[in-house]
């Protein structure tokens, strides 16, 4: 469990929160623990939002102002805390990401938020948000841009991921950007020996994931957690039991699923489709 330690609470609105929940446990006289079990959550997930490590949750801080007897203080502080560039059903996930020591997702439709290219994510911010501004539509695609880094950083993850053979082919933004955004998962895959790209084929019949995206996190120093992902909404899924039923049904897909490469091969040749398809447009 993380250990009480010390954190310049004027680093950033987190930081701050972490601050304040722990002044106000120790002014209370209780432990990680103790606060942890009147507020249904373990001694290690305050611990983790003491040292800023977990973003705060509005429900959770509305329970610890109850048994803190600080008012609306915290929930005042959480919701500063939980501003983000990116939608609010992801903001965790995203945030999960960071830390993560291993990333295993799989994606029925479209390319995974970490590998798209920025024409690729340009198109299809438009084509989910129709009626929004070029402005709302840009800063959109700058914050994936900007997610997207976290596989050129020193702590990269493993990144394994497992794309449905639909993905290839489906038109995002026309040929010409799909023809770039295919190559660039493969570039992606051979200059990054930590990412690794499979294609589950048609030929591989039904599965549990196939009208969902599921992301797998692991981590050095915390218990795995799986994120879901539909229209406008997604889902942190922390339950044990039901995590290791995503991990099953993962290690599934991962043996249906095409080589690495084979996978690269097939993704070769439809970025080649493309490029014969803008040819004869």
């Amino acid at each position: 469990m993380p250990q009480p330690k010390s954190i310049d609470p004027y680093t950033d609105p987190r930081s701050f929160y972490g601050s304040e929940l722990r002044r106000l446990r120790e002014g209370g006289g209780l432990s990680q623990e103790q606060v942890g079990e009147r507020v249904f959550c373990s001694g290690a997930y305050i611990g983790q939002l003491e040292a800023a490590t977990r973003r705060p949750q509005l429900d959770l801080s509305r329970l610890l102002d109850g048994v803190l007897g600080s008012g609306e203080h915290l929930q005042r502080l959480c919701r500063l805390a939980r501003k983000s560039k990116v939608a609010e059903y992801f903001a965790d996930a995203a945030d999960l990401q960071q830390r993560a020591t291993t990333i295993s997702e799989y994606a029925s439709i479209l390319v995974p938020g970490l590998l798209q290219t920025e024409s690729y994510a340009r198109a299809l911010t438009r084509g989910a948000h129709r009626f929004a501004t070029q402005s709302v539509i840009e800063g959109h695609v700058s914050a994936r841009m900007e997610r997207a880094q976290l596989l050129d950083s020193l702590a990269a993850p493993v990144f394994w991921v497992i794309v449905h053979e639909a993905m290839l082919r489906v038109p995002v933004g026309g040929p010409a950007i799909m023809r770039g955004q295919l190559t660039h998962l493969v570039e992606a895959s051979h200059a990054r020996p930590h990412v690794v790209l499979q294609v589950l084929p048609f030929s591989a019949g039904p599965h549990p994931f196939l009208n969902t995206n599921v992301s797998l996190m692991e981590f050095s120093d915390e218990p795995p957690v799986v994120y879901t992902e539909g229209a406008y909404t997604g889902q942190l899924v922390e339950e044990p039991a039901l995590v290791a039923q995503y991990q099953s049904a993962y290690d599934l897909a991962r043996a249906a699923a095409l080589s690495p490469e084979a996978s690269l091969a097939l993704i070769e040749s439809a970025a080649k489709d493309y490029t014969t398809h803008e040819h004869r447009t």
